[in-house]
């Protein structure tokens, strides 16, 4: 599986990016299968969840620093996930990482994509 985010950028604060994560080379699981999360790391910092959408049911979950500011969706048909930050803040300044989780199938990562939030 292969994962290939883009859509980051430099932003000015309180402005909007939209990530997108493309996924190909499903061979024995649909993307459909998997959980597609977000995840950020800011320079010296761990990486941390974002964002989840899970497989099947359709349900999210978000960080609490991100509620209200960020959507996460996914496009099944595409095979790809997407990340729509509003009201960006200085410290959402990280590399955004997309990862999708299965069970049997194991976890994958992309390649991660720069977002800064600077004036």
């Amino acid at each position: 599986v292969q994962l290939v985010e883009s859509g980051g950028g430099l932003v000015q604060p309180g402005g909007s990016l939209r990530l997108s994560c493309a996924a190909s080379g499903f061979t024995f699981s649909s993307f459909s299968s998997y959980v597609m999360s977000w995840y950020r790391q800011a320079p010296g910092k761990e990486r941390e969840l974002v964002a989840l959408f899970s497989s099947g049911g359709g349900s999210t979950n978000y960080a609490s620093f991100v509620k209200g500011r960020f959507t996460i969706s996914r496009d099944n048909a595409k095979n790809t996930v997407y990340l729509q930050m509003n009201s960006l803040k200085s410290e959402d300044t990280a590399v955004y990482y997309c990862k999708a989780a299965n069970r049997v199938a194991g976890d994958y990562w992309g390649q991660g994509t720069q977002v800064t939030v600077s004036s």
